[in-house]
């Protein structure tokens, strides 16, 4: 590189993170090893361009394209971004792992591996702070392994960060009064109650605009300046989850709420900015898309969270919580998306998700279940609206990668876009009789949880649900025969069962023979205590606190459960990270002992548990 180029490289890397914390001597020695190249459009980037050494590249300028082996776009990279970390730290083949295509003429630096590492010979701390990098940049579809520090906001719960510095007030105290409990407290915010009801929040900046802006006076009653109807939070939330509200809502303040009494404060100051969490990173953006095509360019960004969190060995539940927050925001967007277009709803609505979508347990095999359910003044037109929103919507969820239900368990089919009346006359029918086809259609449909709109329908649904079953207690019975009538993949000498034919031949089919039975169990014991949550976790402990599973049984199934999620997890990130397409479908050639022995215990636990339901629950098999 010539001595003249030296100033122009220096002064744009100086502005990219990492580059910009490299000290200015060493940033200048960096920078005069940095080669330029000029790619032509369709150019493929090598892996190796600095005398056969592996390199890390900036772009400059112009567009690059990585794709896996099998086509699938991995990302597409512009101005400032940086890619090659995969190449510099791993011993996979680079030429394996993806190419990146010019799909423009551009301009990229190039640094060659030999120059970090004579940067981090003299400057350690960096050498972690580079690697980070793939880290964080939600673009590393591949390579994102994070630190303990940087799973902090998936791992911890909100109780763990809240201030328990709180004031709480009664509506009718003097705004004077309640200024003074919050300096008293050191809170920024006041929860404000009218008796034992939470009815509004203040907060300091409230205090600010509607009290001395307005000139009101102190002696009020606080009630006339309040936000009402706040919302709240459960300490054992997920700090993720309050700061996707946070943001979702754009408030500052929030209260976390115990059995309606405040046990604390949650404020943005305490979702500490080091902590670069890509999820509420990309569901700030996905709010804020303003169109389909916007929103599908950010399923690499989805994928890399995925496997940022089985990488990390976050827990399953946490990585289906977490991924399904991803696909509410999608769901979320795309249905405003359409309401933009087509007008505002004609009449009262709830878009109502179903199946792992329900159940908080998304991962990257999850499709479309879901369903509209409309107010029973809605009328023949006012169907044909909500068909157009739910095409719309159903065709922007495939566009983004969440395929299109096979069984057809959608809102866009007019069986399942209904007043709440039919609904609930759906409900008391299949649970009267619950031939084969009606058990199929509420076996998708015992677990709902609503996304969008009127959330009132959705426990009217489940009062229905409850009170069907409890008057017909056959039915549990039922789901039981169909719940045992696949077995744990044991055979009598306690060898894995593989399947026998098709494209999977001699492979273990885990969901169908694990995951499945252990959500078919966990639906059938919450509803035997008419457990209003869905998912598989939830139920499990519901039924063992009301007495209908030991805690024997109990601690059993659900580590059998988290050791299978995980297990498949890393099953579907390893063939996400070989350019393959992610399944159920694991070749027991791949087990060390460790697996088979864990899995074969697994698989014992869900045959007891299936022994011990036909039981308690009459079943016929």
């Amino acid at each position: 590189m010539t001595e003249s180029l030296l100033p122009n490289i220096l002064q744009f890397i100086s502005q990219i993170d990492p580059f910009d914390k490299i000290p200015k001597k060493s940033l200048r020695s960096l920078a005069s090893d940095i080669k330029i190249r000029y790619l032509r459009k369709g150019e493929v980037i090598e892996p190796y361009v600095c005398d056969q050494e592996k390199c890390l590249y900036i772009v400059r300028t112009g567009s690059i394209e990585q794709r896996k082996h099998n086509g699938v776009l991995r990302a597409k990279l512009e101005a400032d971004d940086l890619f090659g970390f995969t190449f510099l730290g791993n011993d996979i083949e680079p030429s394996k792992q993806y190419k990146a295509i010019a799909i423009e003429n551009s301009l990229v630096y190039v640094v060659p591996n030999s120059a970090l590492q004579r940067l981090f010979s003299v400057h350690p701390e960096l050498a972690e702070h580079f690697a980070s990098q793939a880290q964080l940049r939600l673009k590393s579809a591949l390579d994102v392994v994070w630190s303990n520090k940087e799973k902090g906001l998936f791992i911890k719960q909100v109780s763990d960060i809240a201030s328990r510095q709180v004031a709480v007030v009664q509506a009718n105290q003097s705004i004077q009064a309640v200024a003074t409990e919050m300096m008293k407290k050191c809170s920024p915010c006041a929860v404000v109650y009218n008796h034992e009801t939470i009815i509004g929040v203040i907060t300091d900046r409230d205090m600010t605009k509607r009290v001395i802006s307005q000139r009101v006076s102190i002696d009020n009653p606080i009630s006339t300046v309040i936000t009402k109807d706040p919302l709240t939070v459960h300490p054992e939330d997920l700090v993720l989850h309050a700061a996707s509200i946070m943001m979702q809502h754009n408030i500052r303040n929030l209260p976390v709420v115990k059995d309606n009494k405040v046990v604390g404060i949650l404020t943005t100051s305490h979702l500490v900015q080091n902590h670069r969490v890509q999820a509420v990173f990309l569901i700030e953006k996905i709010k804020y898309a303003g169109s389909v095509k916007s929103l599908s360019s950010y399923t690499p960004e989805r994928q890399a969270i995925f496997e940022a969190l089985v990488e990390g060995k976050v827990s399953p539940e946490i990585i289906g919580r977490v991924m399904t927050m991803i696909m509410d925001a999608y769901t979320r967007r795309l249905i405003q998306i359409a309401i933009d277009k087509l007008g505002p709803p004609p009449c009262d609505f709830s878009w109502i998700v179903a199946g792992s979508h329900a159940r908080n347990e998304v991962h990257m095999l999850s499709d479309q279940d879901s369903a509209i359910v409309l107010a029973d003044n809605a009328t023949a037109n006012d169907k044909i609206y909500f068909k157009h929103l739910a095409m719309m919507v159903s065709k922007g969820l495939a566009s983004c990668d969440y395929p299109l239900c096979p069984g057809k368990f959608m809102a866009v089919t007019p069986q399942w876009c209904q007043p709440l009346h039919i609904w609930k006359s759906y409900y008391k029918k299949w649970i009267a009789n619950p031939e084969y086809e009606r058990l199929l259609n509420i076996t998708v449909f015992l677990e709902i949880r609503t996304v969008f709109g009127n959330k009132n329908f959705e426990q009217v649904l489940r009062n229905e649900l409850h009170s069907d079953i409890n008057e017909n207690k056959e039915f549990l019975s039922m789901l039981v025969n169909d719940a045992v009538s696949v077995n744990p993949p044991l055979g009598i000498f306690n060898s894995l069962v593989l399947e026998k034919s098709g494209e999977n031949k001699k492979t273990l089919n885990v969901k169908k023979y694990a995951i499945n039975l252990i959500i078919d169990l966990a639906r059938i014991y919450g509803l035997s205590v008419a457990c209003n949550s869905s998912g598989t976790d939830e139920r499990f402990k519901n039924a063992n606190e009301k007495g209908m599973l030991s805690d024997d049984a109990y601690k059993n199934i659900t580590n059998a459960y988290q050791f299978i999620s995980s297990f498949r997890f890393a099953h579907q990130l390893e063939a996400l990270k070989s350019g393959g397409v992610p399944d159920n479908h694991i070749d027991p050639n791949t087990f060390g002992s460790f697996e088979r022995k864990h899995l074969k215990d697994a698989f014992r636990i869900i045959a007891d548990l299936q022994e011990a339901a036909k039981l308690r629950f009459g079943a016929t098999q």
